[in-house]
């Protein structure tokens, strides 16, 4: 059974995650956006051996420490392919926010349907082409890493590089809305919710 802990890091708070399996002493990172010491601080104290980083997209606030990290631990940083743009433009994407420029990771290419260290992998187009979202169970039941598509009481902006509304909303109802109602929800930023909350009260998107 999974286990997992979740904190802010960076400028704008983007939550990192770190997922792992407690029997085995194995885990992963997802979305390490910012604050490399900081995370690896983290997983020295929960004690696993990271085996990957994955990432729910290539926004620049969720991978900045992806490549120090990757150094560090010699692991594979998985992506979707269709985010591949988005980690060639991290200089145009730090340059619009007036952000210092960021190392970018190599990327292992990963596909709805996968299961990653007991992560299935959701397809969420809509915040950008490759966003994903990463189903487990723990044991307070099922949990779901939502990145930047689904947040407590809103959703993903559509207005950045290759973000689509029509496919974001598309995506919430039929990968997200579908899971169970307890399922808990860990946004890339803000704080948790579940599935059943949003599906009846999300102001932008219902079931």
């Amino acid at each position: 059974m999974l286990k997992f802990e979740t904190f802010p890091v960076g400028p704008i708070s983007a939550n990192c995650v770190l997922v792992w399996d407690p029997a085995q002493g194995l885990g992963v990172v997802v979305d390490p956006g910012d604050e490399a010491e900081k995370i690896r601080k983290r997983v020295e104290i929960q004690g696993f051996k990271v085996q990957a980083i994955l990432q729910t997209h290539a926004h620049f606030d969720h991978l900045g420490a992806a490549k120090p990290l990757q150094d560090i631990w010699q692991c594979p940083a998985y992506l979707h392919p269709l985010d591949n743009y988005l980690v060639e433009s991290l200089e145009l994407q730090t340059g619009m926010f007036g952000v210092n420029p960021i190392p970018a990771p190599t990327t292992t290419e990963m596909n709805a349907g996968d299961v990653l260290f007991g992560l299935k992998v959701l397809h969420t187009f809509g915040h950008t082409p490759g966003s994903c979202c990463f189903l487990g169970e723990s044991e307070q039941g099922p949990f779901v890493l939502s990145g930047d598509t689904l947040f407590a009481g809103g959703v993903g902006r559509t207005d950045l590089l290759g973000g689509r509304w029509d496919r974001l909303k598309t995506s919430i109802r039929t990968e997200l809305y579908t899971l169970e109602d307890r399922t808990l929800v860990i946004p890339g930023h803000g704080p948790t919710t579940t599935i059943g909350e949003e599906a009846a009260n999300n102001p932008f998107v219902t079931r």
